[in-house]
């Protein structure tokens, strides 16, 4: 999202011809194939068909071919309704990232808070997509077409901050940093393997073993570990990062006046 945000921010255009057919397969009317039977396919169904795939195998693992042969079509078949990988993968995000007028919105009705509490929720909630599908952060870089779905939920995070004294391009500079932040955390996890959690677990653990066997070379380290083990510390990671991102822009929206 980190590029499509900066482009918007720069007033680049993205639907121009490079993404016109899958903005258009996004926020277009129905597709029906240009040509042969009608074999009774909707952008839904080819969207989840992928999603499993890349759920089981991950983004690299979709292919048309497979996604044609788990809805029991030819890869032609299913070019009749997609031209392509790319218009695939923007079909897939739209279907697998959750839809902000369920979970998001009840979630944001219940923050009292004002605009920090609002974008810790929309920051708490993208995690739980992402983890809900790790392969979101790879169909989700560079500029590309959004759908619906997507645009809904930079909408709720900027509407969060409306009010705030903030320009609209910091506006968006605020969604970026805390997309970023979110997305290295789901990252993290990723290559963990361990889910939340994992990552500090097994960082803690080969931290502690170099402590205990060249802890004079590394003594803040040593304070560090032990303080933690004293102290009981467990994976603050999202919430740390993002409370100080929240201080940060608070501190902004002081010197503007915003509320």
């Amino acid at each position: 999202m980190d590029a499509v945000l900066a482009a918007a921010k720069d007033g680049r255009v993205v639907a121009d011809g490079q993404w016109g057919a899958a903005v258009r397969l996004l926020w277009g009317p129905p597709v029906t194939p240009a040509r042969g039977p009608r074999r009774g396919l909707t952008l839904e169904q080819i969207a989840e068909a992928g999603v499993g795939i890349a759920d089981a195998d991950g983004l690299g693992g979709v292919s048309m071919q497979g996604v044609a042969g788990e809805l029991g079509v030819t890869k032609m078949a299913l070019y009749r309704y997609v031209p392509g990988k790319a218009e695939l993968v923007a079909l897939m995000v739209e279907a697998a990232l959750p839809d902000p007028a369920e979970g998001l919105d009840a979630a944001l009705a219940r923050a009292r808070g004002g605009w920090r509490e609002a974008l810790g929720v929309w920051a708490r909630e993208l995690l739980s997509g992402y983890r809900a599908h790790p392969w979101l952060l790879d169909a989700t870089v560079g500029a590309r077409a959004l759908g619906p779905t997507e645009v809904g939920w930079l909408e709720r995070a900027l509407a969060a901050l409306a009010g705030c004294g903030l320009t609209g391009a910091e506006a968006m500079d605020v969604v970026v940093l805390v997309t970023g932040h979110v997305r290295g955390i789901a990252g993290q996890e990723r290559a963990s393997g361990g889910g939340a959690g994992g990552v500090d677990a097994e960082l803690g653990a080969v931290l502690a073993q170099v402590v205990r066997e060249r802890g004079e070379a590394y003594p803040a380290l040593t304070v560090a570990l032990g303080s933690l083990a004293e102290h009981g510390g467990q994976d603050q990671g999202l919430e740390f990062g993002l409370e100080r991102i929240l201080d940060g822009v608070g501190m902004l929206v002081e010197r503007r006046g915003g509320g």
